[in-house]
């Protein structure tokens, strides 16, 4: 009976989804990663519209949009790509391009769509409309050596730059003929583990989780190569077991300073966005994972790893400190802002809701049932280098 009245909710979503003439803007999806189901949902309602199957493997699933917010392109942990359209609410096109897959993102021009994959290690590259392979980029650091890829990002003419976790490397590819991509290798330092571009797209940031510091390329200057930043964090000092790895995609820039989750510790780093050296710490409750600014940058939201993956603290970044906690729910894992703030939404993977909260009064607002969320995406992303 559940499973009957799941399909047939799955009907009438998608029945009303069509219905009308619509635009994008105020739309976005759902990850439900235990059964590979996206519900698809309107931001201005804070209200579901569509739930579609079949996208396999979700454990690890992120999401990047078309230019126009119509099209959202799927990467799945089985390595599947899926192509769904966000008005008609049905899968365009899915591909199995690689056996362990954690991301991607899209050119600058919204042509081409990059994975980036473990296994095999490195990246291929298809063509948004029809999802055409066009070319690949193994991550062979030296022969028969093939590394995991993360932190995949575009930037400015159709380039992607990533690191190699093996290798220790930094690449950046040229898209510009998608058939026969060029690159070039930089040196990053030990296990790089994810990775970043400023809101500007001029740097990129790895992460380092096998050493101290930050591997950081300017990519307006490409010749200069690559420098360490804040070298020393965490030297000399006894350092907490690391349950989860944090996530620098959900850093944030306010004030002209970067907030970073900090790698083992109970800490958010402050960095000098000038100098790019550290200015201040500001103690959390947990391990952060994901550090997320408010669009206006008034307030920086952080969730973290176990045990303390129920509770959120809010930074307020004119104060320099946490200024509301609370515990929404149990396995908060993501935080997604509405286009202009005034709404965040929860993943509540172990009470199977999304909860939506008010920025301003910190009161929940709304909910949404969906089964084991993990990642949220609004179609605003698609309008944002590196996301």
């Amino acid at each position: 009976m559940k499973l009957i009245l799941s399909l047939f909710l799955t009907v009438l979503l998608s029945a009303c989804a069509t219905s009308q003439p619509r635009g994008t803007g105020d739309l976005g999806l759902i990850i439900e990663r235990a059964s590979g189901h996206v519900t698809l949902v309107d931001t201005s309602t804070r209200q579901p519209y569509a739930r579609i199957a079949g996208l396999g493997d979700l454990s690890h699933a992120s999401v990047v949009y078309s230019r126009d917010g119509r099209y959202a392109y799927i990467f799945g942990r089985d390595g599947g790509l899926t192509k769904v359209d966000l008005l008609e609410a049905r899968i365009v096109n899915r591909v199995i391009q690689a056996g362990n897959a954690i991301g991607g993102s899209i050119s600058q021009d919204g042509r081409i769509v990059v994975a980036q994959n473990y296994a095999p290690g490195g990246i291929k590259a298809f063509d948004a409309a029809t999802l055409e392979l066009l070319s690949e980029v193994p991550a062979e650091y030296a022969p028969g050596q093939f590394s995991k890829v993360v932190g995949l990002a575009d930037t400015a003419g159709n380039k992607f730059v990533y690191a190699l976790f093996e290798a220790g490397e930094i690449w950046v590819t040229d898209f510009s003929d998608p058939r026969r991509p060029s690159t070039q290798r930089f040196p990053a330092g030990k296990q790089p583990y994810d990775g970043l571009v400023t809101p500007d797209g001029r740097y990129f940031l790895a992460g380092l989780f096998g050493e101290d510091g930050v591997a950081m390329l300017d990519l307006w200057q490409l010749e200069k190569g690559t420098r360490k930043i804040l070298e020393n964090y965490g030297r000399g000092e006894e350092k907490l077991p690391v349950f989860k790895m944090p996530h620098l995609r959900g850093w944030t820039v306010a004030q002209g300073r970067a907030y970073l989750p900090a790698v083992g510790r109970h800490e958010v780093l402050v960095v000098d966005v000038g100098t790019w050296k550290e200015v201040g710490r500001i103690p959390v409750r947990g391990q952060p994972v994901f550090v997320m600014a408010q669009p206006d940058g008034r307030q920086v939201w952080v969730n973290f790893a176990f045990p303390d993956n129920a509770k959120m603290d809010v930074i307020d970044t004119l104060a320099g400190k946490v200024v509301h906690s609370f515990e929404p729910g149990k396995g908060i894992l993501h935080m997604e802002f509405t286009p202009r703030g005034e709404h965040i939404w929860l993943s509540a993977r172990d009470d199977n809701k999304v909860l939506i909260y008010d920025t301003a009064k910190f009161t929940r607002v709304g909910e949404i049932a969906a089964d084991s969320p993990s990642g949220i995406f609004f179609t605003t992303r698609a309008a944002r280098i590196g996301f």
